[in-house]
């Protein structure tokens, strides 16, 4: 089952195959090939370059990614409504290198079909965002949904979801 706009979603809906950039620009691929085998997590984030974001939120699954691997983490993945290149550019500043891979949602197709995006016009303008959360995905399901309110980074931090595995 693919959540709705009427359902966000949550623990056994399946990824949507919404298109998305997570290598070069211009180069797309669906978003439930690249997370759809073995167990992933994504993570949601407002936007690249925002200070939860960068400060806090990836960098903890970049940081810990050894520890998601032992426990049988095969990829993070990183979703935001940005483009390729501001994706590319962040992941270098961040570092992350093969630790976590930066996927953009250009259009926000794949936001949209998991209902997890907002409009903030006084921060972002008029385009939607995602909200920031993180999914751990089993072959293509969801099985963890930890989603967050509003600006807060509380339930879906890198320690909460090991605190899960």
């Amino acid at each position: 089952m693919h959540a709705s706009a009427a359902a966000r979603i949550a623990v056994g809906d399946s990824i949507p195959e919404a298109a998305v950039q997570a290598g070069p620009p211009g180069e797309t691929s669906k978003l439930s090939e690249l997370v759809g085998t073995g167990k992933h997590i994504l993570i949601g984030i407002p936007g690249a370059f925002t200070p939860t974001c960068s400060d806090t939120h990836v960098p903890g699954y970049i940081s810990k990614r050894d520890e998601f691997t032992s426990k049988g983490v095969d990829g993070i993945s990183v979703l935001s409504v940005n483009d390729a290149f501001v994706m590319q550019q962040w992941s270098k500043s961040l570092g992350a290198g093969d630790k976590v891979k930066m996927i953009a949602d250009v259009d926000g197709s794949a936001t949209t079909e998991m209902d997890t995006g907002f409009t903030a016009e006084a921060v972002f303008g008029p385009a939607p965002r995602s909200r920031r959360y993180a999914l751990l995905i089993e072959d293509g399901k969801v099985t963890q949904a930890l989603m967050e309110g509003g600006g807060e980074l509380e339930k879906s931090s890198a320690d909460q979801m090991l605190a899960l595995l």
